[in-house]
């Protein structure tokens, strides 16, 4: 018998959708300091043998809080601080072996970082597999408040969006923010200050459509489900799952799980699958790759879509998501997150339809205790329905971000800032040469 979720028992759906705005037309803070003085180093990381390019791998300077993650084609920058330049590279991917570099030995450009894979074996696999994959997310679930920081901390983290028209950019957002984190174990919210933002869009490509997505950095923080569990496994709709386990792999040496789970077939609201990936002998979290059931466009369209032109119908065709979490002295925290929204646009009296994708993700740079416990208040407190503005500030100086790590972009979104910087410089040149004397 098909299920309808009730109204209450649903409501966690929505808390965690990326809201998307279609509109007709065109249309200082609390932050700890940096040094100035660092080595910024690049390459790429990928598989020994394959050579094929590992993306998300997370690179930490050890013993610190300083790291960074390769993009989707595996490439990374870090900005190293004088003080580190004799310390160790650490770099991490699942189902690789774990790889310490001095950082004394790298180039600053052009790194090539080759790792090689973790065979586990069929034995191991049989013999430590649990008999009730449902049981072990429930107790990975209860054990955040001992596993995970039990600590305020403030963390600094690198946020970009990006709006794509087929393979086309047509909106680039890039953002430093603090992030003022609450312990694990506890039921407050994270508060979140904008420090330094920079966006540009072209208009001329978007079918005189604007798209915005409100909620900026919110989007990617929500996605840490081991502090917001309720957004994706309340203990009501844990019942809606089916959990099962798929072949086992390794991270820095620990075994780890893999939950395979999956909306049962009489559930009727779109609810999520995917995989968590579980420490076998802490029962932690330390990564999950999810998606929503798109099967009723009707639904999934008002989870989604806020406003939109009467001549057009709008439907998500795919919404993934992706958190992965570090370790820092035995406790865990939120590292890296991202969302991925993928939709049409069907419009009337048009031939061909519009396919537009959006991405945000957002990674953590650097944390420290917030021994204080200090929060952001009134205008410096980030609200959850921000939209990040619409300015193109910073996109003219190559040197923006300073001594702040980012994620290294992609060559369409490299591309798109060149071209953005290109831009500007043509408008400053014509301002200068109009202007009078």
């Amino acid at each position: 018998k098909k299920k309808k979720l009730m109204k209450n028992q649903a409501s966690f759906k929505s808390s965690i959708a990326v809201v998307l705005f279609l509109v007709m037309g065109i249309t200082g803070t609390l932050g700890w300091s940096q040094t100035n003085n660092y080595t910024e180093y690049s390459g790429e990381v990928m598989d020994s043998n394959s050579k094929k390019e590992l993306v998300f791998a997370t690179l930490t300077i050890e013993n610190t809080n300083v790291s960074t993650i390769t993009n989707s084609e595996g490439k990374f920058s870090l900005k190293v601080p004088s003080e580190f330049n004799a310390g160790n590279l650490i770099v991490a991917f699942l189902g690789y072996k774990t790889k310490i570099i001095p950082i004394g030995t790298l180039d600053k450009k052009d790194n090539k970082i080759s790792m090689d894979e973790f065979v586990v074996a069929l034995s191991e696999v049989k013999l430590s597999v649990p008999n009730d994959a449902e049981t072990l997310v429930k107790e990975t679930l209860d054990k955040r408040g001992e596993n995970y920081l039990d600590k305020p901390t403030v963390m600094t983290a690198f946020y970009r969006e990006t709006i794509k028209k087929r393979r086309t950019n047509v909106s680039l957002s890039e953002a430093v923010v603090n992030i003022y984190k609450s312990p694990y174990k506890s039921n407050r919210d994270d508060a979140l200050e904008l420090y330094k933002v920079r966006k540009s869009t072209d208009y001329d490509k978007l079918d005189t459509v604007a798209l915005k997505l409100q909620g900026g950095p919110f989007n990617t923080l929500f996605v840490d489900m081991v502090k917001y569990p309720n957004y994706i496994f309340t203990p009501e709709s844990l019942e809606y799952y089916d959990f099962s386990f798929d072949t086992s792999t390794r991270i820095n040496d620990q075994l780890i799980y893999i939950v395979n789970f999956n909306q049962k077939s009489e559930i009727l609201d779109p609810l999520y699958q995917g995989k968590l990936y579980i420490d076998a002998e802490r029962k932690i979290l330390t990564s999950a790759i999810y998606s929503l059931n798109i099967t009723d466009e009707r639904l999934a369209s008002q989870m989604f879509v806020r406003r939109k032109p009467r001549n057009a119908e709008v439907w998500p065709t795919e919404v993934s998501y992706r958190v992965d979490y570090r370790e820092k002295d035995g406790k865990w925290y939120y590292g890296y997150s991202n969302v991925l929204l993928e939709f049409k646009i069907d419009w009337d009296k048009k031939l061909f339809n519009s396919v537009y994708s959006m991405n945000c993700e957002m990674a953590i740079t650097d944390w420290e205790p917030n021994i204080d416990n200090l929060q952001p208040k009134g205008k410096n407190k980030m609200r959850s329905s921000i939209i990040l503005s619409d300015e193109a500030l910073g996109f003219a100086d190559p040197d923006f971000w300073g001594e702040y790590n980012i994620i290294e972009p992609e060559k369409s979104i490299e591309s798109a800032i060149r071209k953005i910087q290109r831009q500007l410089r043509r408008n400053k040149s014509n301002d200068d040469g109009n202007s009078k004397p």
